[in-house]
């Protein structure tokens, strides 16, 4: 790669990254649960991104490639800190001042926590982050059919916990 494919690709991630900020803070805080753990997140992503853009291949893999580094950034997050956050009003307050595709309702978002990682990470990156299926396997590394079967599965598990989440609210 030439000093000025180099720029280019800095620039084209610079931007990419400004215009897509509350997408991958949403991304991140929708693992951890805690804004401060979300935004180091983001910045520890960004940062890898920075010292392995030489490796992306395709600029036009950019947002698959991107997404793919804040999801196991997460994963390793979660991995390494093995806790659950509580969330405070005014977190809250902030998050769901945001743009209009949060999560608004809360026993969705309780049932998507009940997920495994590789369950909840298809169902967010598909209806969340507005991925199709073959973005989602490849942010993920995975077969389109593994992902479409994961998908089908991740989506009887919400339905079940949700069922159980409006028994026990009407109870």
């Amino acid at each position: 790669m030439g000093k000025n494919d180099r720029f280019n690709h800095d620039e084209l991630f610079t931007s990419f990254i400004r215009e897509n900020k509350e997408n991958f803070y949403r991304l991140a805080y929708s693992y951890v649960k805690n804004s401060e753990d979300a935004l180091d997140i983001l910045q520890d992503a960004i940062h890898k991104a920075i010292v392995s853009i030489d490796s992306l291949q395709d600029i036009k893999m950019l947002k698959s490639w991107f997404y793919r580094i804040v999801v196991n950034t997460s994963l390793d997050f979660l991995r390494k800190h093995k806790r659950v956050s509580i969330v405070d009003a005014e977190t809250m307050e902030y998050i769901s001042s945001g743009s209009e595709d949060h999560y608004e309702n809360i026993d969705l978002e309780r049932a998507l926590d009940q997920l495994t990682p590789e369950y909840k990470s298809i169902i967010v990156l598909r209806f969340f982050e507005d991925l199709k299926i073959e973005e989602v396997a490849d942010v993920l590394n995975e077969n389109v059919n593994t992902i479409k079967t994961r998908l089908y599965k991740a989506l009887k598990l919400l339905r079940v916990e949700l069922n159980d989440e409006i028994i026990k609210g009407a109870n």
